[in-house]
């Protein structure tokens, strides 16, 4: 089961792009120089959300983005200082986001959105962890790592993609988005799926930086066996997921599992370690109703919360849940604008 269904059931220069001189006119006086918490250093990035109650605010909209917009989202994006986008999935449902020989694509107003947002963030520096799935139900994450037909077409895709894109700088590496909870440790079903994926990655892009983002954070039991577990699991970055947003951990409770992770982790001598922080609440019943931005005061308890223990912050996430006022490429909910505004007046505060 991975975070899909984890949440349903458990170079352009136009203005408009630029920050504005009076962007911050008027950051709010409780923000503060902060320096012991870390900024947001990346955030995921989708092209549908596959549980569409929860993609409410964005779902409708994306498919009509302009490669134009796209190329702007990206940049809007890397205004705020972060560095890494992951892409979530580059099919989903039968179909691809991009021209595929292995399935039909879908019906977007961009021909390629995948060369749109690969090709902007080129330009201004980001670095994509491109993801190599959905190539089936994306619900059903066992048979997604486990069924021999899936996995040939997987790595067919791979070989593909890797032909057709890996030329970009911003090519930076992979991203597995099928696991199984860490409920007490890594099974064996995501060690062998995660390192038959690294496998091919190492072979098409030798020198990608590949990643992971494991729910279950609260449920790890950070023995012997979890670091016995950790040294089998050939991955280059682990970002697991806070949970806060999905209210199976409370806020100021996060840090102490990081806390646990990073000793296990330094014990082991494996895979960086990063957080996936979800800067989002439900609209109304969770894992029923729509994605919305979170309250920034919760957010930055989250990232006090984290900071110490983690090389980087990554964020569940921009697309949808945070927009630049005026922006070109606006996809979300509306309160997407405070939320954006609070964080970078807080980011500007840290100067």
């Amino acid at each position: 089961m991975d975070r899909r269904n984890f949440l349903k059931t458990c170079g352009l220069t136009s203005a408009s792009l630029l920050i504005g001189s009076d962007a911050f006119a008027n950051p709010f006086s409780e923000w503060k120089r902060t320096p012991q918490i870390k900024p947001i250093m990346g955030s995921w990035f989708e092209f549908t959300h596959g549980y569409a109650p929860e993609g409410k605010y964005w779902n409708s909209v994306l498919p009509q983005f302009t490669e134009a917009q796209w190329k702007a989202k990206v940049w809007e994006i890397s205004e705020t200082g972060m560095q890494y986008l992951v892409l979530m999935a580059v099919a989903n449902a039968g179909k691809t986001f991009y021209p595929s020989k292995l399935q039909p694509q879908y019906d977007y107003a961009c021909s390629d959105p995948l060369e749109a947002i690969l090709s902007a963030a080129d330009e201004c520096g980001i670095k994509f962890f491109v993801s190599n799935d959905f190539w089936g139900n994306w619900e059903d994450g066992n048979k997604l790592m486990t069924d021999s037909d899936v996995l040939k077409l997987r790595e067919t895709a791979m070989e593909e993609i890797a032909e057709k894109y890996s030329h970009h700088k911003s090519f930076y590496g992979w991203y597995y988005p099928n696991e199984s909870g860490l409920w007490n440790t890594i099974d064996e079903t995501t060690i062998n799926y995660v390192n038959r994926c690294n496998k091919v990655a190492k072979e098409l892009t030798p020198h990608s930086v590949n990643l992971i983002a494991p729910y279950g954070t609260k449920s790890i039991r950070l023995d012997d066996n979890y670091v016995r577990q950790l040294e089998k699991l050939d991955v280059d970055i682990i970002a697991y997921q806070d949970e806060i947003g999905v209210k199976k951990t409370k806020v100021g409770y996060a840090g102490k599992y990081y806390e646990g992770l990073y000793k296990a982790h330094a014990k082991a001598g494996r895979a960086r370690l990063w957080a996936d922080m979800e800067i989002f609440e439900f609209e109304y019943d969770v894992y029923k109703s729509a994605l919305v931005p979170a309250d920034f005061n919760r957010i930055l308890k989250q990232m006090e919360d984290i900071s110490p223990f983690v090389e980087n912050i990554l964020v569940y996430q921009y697309m949808g849940i945070m927009n630049k006022p005026g922006s070109s490429a606006f996809v979300g909910h509306p309160g997407s604008t405070k939320l954006y505004t609070d964080y970078m007046n807080w980011l500007k505060a840290q100067e």
